[in-house]
Formats: structure tokens, C-alpha cells, sequence
């Protein structure tokens, strides 16, 4: 087979960190492969050429936030629409960003491209109509997590579990000695990761409140250190933040590093999104907090199918962590939750243990079966 040409969207920080797993594999299939589409600095480590950053298209809740940016959202959907229409990739792989790619994908394939969603949207969670507009749109559905792919067998769309490549790359035995000493803190020293999200909108509901849990902790365990990493292009909005609601924490701000700080920590505070199974994968006791507008939250409880919104309990089918949503996410809740996971060691062993089990079942190479499922699809065009 000839080396294909790929086009591929990803819409936000951790989108853009699966693509890249993603293009890993790709690029050991076919080291000349060329890929270009919207993208992050993840995707262009492996040669990605982003017609547009994954920045574009982030955004935060429900569609009344979508709304004030729909216009430059809707136009680069179509500009590149058109693009890859002329150009004619062999094949389009949208990471995740559903209300972005699934109408850009539905435009492709009715033109004969074969188009290919990586990070199957949440219908097990809510929204499940978007089933009848994911069989218009995908031509195959990659799956990370072991229950998916009958969902979509069930409607007549192909799909594969391939695994989560973060299972592929994140280590059973979570390295926290290393990761401590790289970051200059003491073996025995208390540490709390705080994980705001990686968006403007999250770090806008959610930083607030979490420096002002950060504060009350700190207060209260003068001895806690806190590890709050940064995504690129934030610093500015969050440093404020910092001086304003907790300016005399022993907090350290770090450029990125969220695995570095999830791996030093012994219990993260976090925003509900992939991060959370991150942390489950570096087998963290976690606190699972999530606030959106007042006008959005309303919406989204609504349409809300499961008990659970947190990757880890939706995958475990149990309250193994705290989810603390809109108002039960305020300091006083989320600082008792964190010193209940300090102070009861024998549940936090617990917890690890149930996470090092889910590791071992989201480790399937997903880099290469992804590739071989691209591959399959490819052949049969």
C-alpha cells in the first residue's frame, strides 16, 4: 500500500495529547505518512501540520457558551471543509470535539471520504440521539473503553475497542520517588495535585473555587504542598487567580507537567474530563469536582443519563471517588473530601488497587490497533 494521506482535528489539550499517541502509531505504520488539519503541539512533535490550533475550537459546557464563538467556529468548519474536499485525503480521523467533527465528517463521507471518529462520543452518559447522526457521519468508530463497541454494532456502525493509548504510556508502577525529586519535593512531604482543567471556561468556573479549597487546606494542614500544573497559554489567567485566592499557599505553579504532578501527589483535586483517568491510571485517590454557568448546569442535568460523571466511577460502574458538581463543589465539601483520602490510608490503598485492575484492561496498544483497525479501512476502499 502506497503511503496515505491523512487529515485529522483535534479540539483541545487532551485531544491533541490522543492524537499524538495516535500519529505514534500511524508514523510507525508509515514513517512518510503526511497529516495535516487543526491540531496541538503533541500533534506536531510527530509532523502534524496544524492549518489552525486546537485553541479555535475550545470551549467550555453547554451550547449557550458555543453560541458567543459559533460564527469563527462555524466558518473554520467550513474553510476546512472546503480544503480537504479539494485535497482529497485517503483518510479523516476526528479526535473526539463531536459538535465539531461529526457534521464535518457527515460532509466528507457523503463526498466519499472515508472518515474515521477516534474517542467515541459519550451517548452511554447523555445525548444519545447523536447516534442516528454518528451512522450519517463515521465510517468506523474507534473506541477507548471495552463496552462501546456493541452500542454502535447494535445501530449498524463498525467499531473497535482499541484501548486507551494513556493506558499504553503511563506506567503500572507509578515512578512517585522520581517525579518527586524532579520537582524538588521530599518523599514524605504531603502533596496535592489541583487540576483545574485544561480550557478557558473550566479554569474560569473552576480555579476560583479550587484555590480557595487550596487556601482552607492549607490553613488547616499547614504542612500540605500543592502542585497545580498550567496548559500552555494560561499562565496569564490563572496567575491572577492564584494571588487572589490563595497568594500564601505553598502552591507551585508548573508549565504543563500534569503526569510529573500526578505521579508526585497522593490525592489529586480535578476537574471532571480525561484528566480524571489519568489520575486513575497514575492510581490517585482523586476528588472529582465540575461547575459550569447556572444556565447551562440545569440543561446538562437534564439530559444526564448515569449516576456518575467521572471517568473512573462511569468505568468501574461505582462512587469509587467523590463527584462534587456545581454547588456541593464548594471549599469546605471539596477540602473535607481531600483530607478524608489523607486521612483514611487503608481506603486509598483500596482505590489503587481497583485502578491498577482498570489499567490492565484499557492496555491494548492502542497506537496499534488503531493503525491496524486505519489500515483495515483503507484496504477495503
Amino acid at each position: 500500500m502506497s503511503t496515505p494521506r491523512f487529515a485529522m482535528v483535534a479540539g483541545e489539550a487532551s485531544g491533541d495529547l490522543l492524537a499524538g499517541l495516535l500519529l505514534g502509531g500511524l508514523k510507525a505504520r508509515w514513517p512518510e505518512l503526511t497529516v495535516g488539519g487543526i491540531g496541538g503541539p503533541q500533534m506536531g512533535a510527530h509532523g502534524f501540520d496544524a492549518w489552525w490550533p486546537y485553541e479555535k475550537l475550545a470551549v467550555h459546557g453547554f451550547n449557550l457558551e458555543v453560541l458567543r464563538r459559533f460564527r469563527e467556529i462555524w466558518g473554520i468548519r467550513e474553510q476546512l471543509g472546503d480544503r480537504l474536499l479539494k485535497d482529497r485525503p485517503d483518510v479523516f480521523v476526528g479526535v473526539d470535539a463531536p459538535d465539531f467533527n461529526l457534521g464535518l465528517e457527515a460532509r466528507l463521507k457523503t463526498a466519499g471520504i472515508k472518515t474515521v471518529h477516534f474517542v467515541s462520543p459519550s451517548i452511554w452518559a447523555w445525548r444519545g440521539g447523536r447516534i442516528d447522526k454518528i451512522h450519517r457521519s463515521v465510517d468506523h468508530m474507534l473506541c477507548l473503553f471495552p463496552f462501546e463497541p456493541k452500542l454502535y454494532h447494535d445501530k449498524g456502525i463498525a467499531a473497535t475497542f482499541v484501548g486507551h493509548p494513556l493506558a499504553d504510556t503511563i506506567p503500572l508502577d507509578v515512578p512517585r520517588d522520581a517525579s518527586r525529586k524532579r520537582l524538588g519535593l521530599g518523599s514524605d512531604v504531603p502533596v496535592v495535585a489541583v487540576l483545574p482543567g485544561s480550557r478557558r471556561g473550566e479554569i474560569q468556573y473552576i480555579a476560583p473555587t479550587f484555590l480557595q479549597t487550596v487556601a482552607r487546606l492549607s490553613q488547616q494542614r499547614p504542612d500540605l504542598r500543592f502542585l497545580l500544573p498550567i496548559v500552555p497559554g494560561m499562565r496569564a489567567m490563572v496567575e491572577p487567580m492564584v494571588a487572589e485566592f490563595a497568594p500564601n499557599a505553598p502552591l507551585t505553579l508548573l508549565d504543563g507537567q500534569s503526569h510529573e504532578a500526578l505521579a508526585a501527589c497522593d490525592v489529586t483535586l480535578i476537574a471532571s474530563g480525561t484528566a480524571t483517568l489519568e489520575a486513575a491510571l497514575f492510581k490517585r485517590p482523586m476528588v472529582i469536582a465540575y461547575k459550569i454557568s447556572a444556565l447551562s448546569w440545569p440543561l446538562m442535568k437534564r439530559m444526564a443519563y448515569l449516576p456518575w460523571v467521572g471517568l473512573p466511577n462511569v468505568l468501574l460502574r461505582d462512587f469509587v471517588v467523590p463527584e462534587r458538581l456545581q454547588h456541593e463543589a464548594n471549599p469546605a465539601q471539596l477540602a473535607a473530601d481531600v483530607l478524608a483520602w489523607l486521612d483514611q490510608p487503608a481506603r486509598a490503598q483500596s482505590v489503587q488497587q481497583r485502578f491498577l485492575e482498570l489499567h490492565h484492561t484499557l492496555r491494548r496498544d492502542t497506537a496499534r490497533s488503531a493503525s491496524d483497525a486505519i489500515a483495515q479501512i483503507l484496504e477495503s476502499r
